[in-house]
């Protein structure tokens, strides 16, 4: 039977790219330089939220006397000294990408990353021209783990948001392409394979699992 679905949205951040590892040592920096712990219950807290509210969320974690703006700064600078030496795609994207492309199914970011981050990691890939737009963190007023986010992807991409098949590393993300009433795919990373992911439809190994082939009705890379 052909899928119903018609569109494909792919977090960002864990889901893509390496980058929720990184993401861990850059806070863990930055919390090292105040005395400060970046423990797995803060990392849970803040994994798929916007930046500023990840950031303020640290900040209430620790009593720290900073502004989400100044650690934003900071995590910068630390950030790109890493990005180019370890910044990894995760596995079975491209394959991914390149089927979808095959079947002419449209594909959007959807991120909670600010758009230069984004442009920064998709463009050093150059992948950012394969999706037919980025939503960043600012394109919405309410982040994940509220719907916006997927209820705006769907809107562009022309389709209803049952017929847009999510793919989500965390639980906030995939709290928000439940909540939107998409076709919710888990694809965990190793620091997010505890989080609840009540409501996905399946929770894949990876980028490559042949049930997210078969749920987009796409044949198996390779086959």
């Amino acid at each position: 039977m052909p899928s119903r679905l018609h569109a494909v949205a792919f977090d960002l951040d864990g889901l893509m790219f390496n980058t929720e590892d990184l993401y861990q040592d850059v806070g863990s920096e930055i919390l090292r330089r105040r005395g400060k712990e970046f423990t797995d219950e803060l990392l849970d807290q803040m994994m798929g939220r916007k930046s500023t509210i990840a950031l303020q969320i640290m900040i209430d974690f620790h009593s720290l006397d900073d502004t989400p703006q100044s650690l934003a700064t900071e995590s910068d600078l630390i950030f790109q000294q890493i990005l180019n030496d370890r910044l990894e795609l995760m596995p079975g994207l491209v394959e991914l990408l390149d089927a979808l492309e095959r079947s002419q199914m449209p594909k959007a970011v959807v991120t909670s990353s600010r758009r230069s981050f984004a442009s920064d990691v998709l463009g050093r890939f150059d992948l950012e021209s394969r999706f037919a737009f980025v939503l960043a963190g600012e394109d919405v007023a309410h982040g994940k783990p509220d719907p916006d986010v997927y209820l705006t992807a769907a809107d562009r991409l022309g389709v209803r948001p049952a017929d847009m098949l999510v793919l989500e590393d965390s639980e906030n993300g995939c709290r928000a392409a439940v909540a939107a009433g998409a076709f919710a795919v888990a694809v965990p990373t190793s620091r997010s394979r505890h989080h609840n992911f009540d409501g996905a439809r399946l929770v894949a190994d990876t980028l490559a699992d042949p049930r997210i082939y078969e749920a987009l009705g796409l044949a198996v890379s390779g086959e």
